[in-house]
């Protein structure tokens, strides 16, 4: 096995083909900033190119998978003088070369989903080709409350998992979905019990592991043609909404009532 901390909010492990990569900033709630971000991105390129690994595994520590972007970040540099759509320009960028990196990785990536999946970490789950969740988890879709448009492939890989209808109903609504229901609307395959999450997906992991790679690659490569043709281009259309969208007062209105609410993140 090896292990790596780069001190970044990103762990990787990897063992017998297996690479298990865990968001690393618990007390918020995993939240994205620059530098988690960036650190993801570099673990998941060299997962896509690293012939060791055959399948990746993410999952979040402590008691979310991934809470979205770091409001608490995105108010400092407001307040630091900053121009908050450059916040977001900045944050998408690697952000969204990881997504990007995910879709079209060969290998099959799972997700293990401990408690909250919100905004860019509800992307992150959307990405994956199989996404198990705990008894515990609860997903939101969390752009739009904040004045935001979704980012990180939500528009592409959201409605392609649980229908335009539904996905719709989210962007609209913004209300919390759980586990079961989650799992009744296609956005997750199997929910199991909390103290069963861990030893699920790694079971998993080993067993597509062992299995005929290269079919899984050429089976994933098949399906993501067909349902994101132009996904790099969606990319790009969303990095632009949600950096306009950045520079919003809407936004700034509602980034300062969640930050007084004492919310950590968004």
């Amino acid at each position: 096995m090896t292990r790596d901390d780069d001190g970044d909010g990103v762990l990787m492990a990897v063992e017998a083909g297996a690479a298990t990569i865990t968001l690393n900033r618990p007390t918020a709630m995993n939240a994205f900033d620059l530098a988690m971000a960036g650190a993801l991105a570099e673990a998941v390129e060299r997962c896509r190119f690293d012939e060791s690994v055959r399948v990746v595994l993410l999952t979040g520590a402590g008691s979310a998978f991934c809470a979205g972007g770091d409001m608490r970040a995105a108010a400092a540099h407001i307040q630091d003088g900053g121009d908050p759509s450059q916040f977001f320009r900045d944050l998408t960028g690697p952000f969204h070369r990881l997504v990007s990196d995910l879709h079209h990785m060969d290998k099959a990536v799972i997700a293990a989903v401990n408690g909250v999946a919100a905004g860019a970490g509800m992307s992150l789950v959307a990405v994956c080709d199989y996404r198990i969740a705990a008894a515990s988890a609860r997903f939101k879709q969390a752009y739009t409350s904040m004045g935001l448009a979704p980012d990180g492939g939500w528009t592409v890989t959201v409605p392609a998992v649980v229908g335009t209808t539904r996905a719709t109903e989210m962007l609209l609504v913004d209300r919390m979905v759980h586990a079961q229901e989650a799992l009744a609307m296609g956005l997750v395959h199997e929910v199991v019990p909390d103290d069963r999450l861990v030893a699920r997906a790694a079971a998993l992991a080993a067993s597509l592991a062992a299995g005929p790679i290269d079919a899984f690659a050429a089976a994933k490569r098949l399906m993501n043609a067909r349902l994101a043709p132009d996904f790099q281009a969606q990319l790009e259309r969303e990095r632009q909404a949600i950096a306009a969208r950045g520079g919003s007062e809407e936004f700034q209105r509602r980034l300062q009532r969640f930050i007084g609410g004492a919310h950590p993140t968004g």
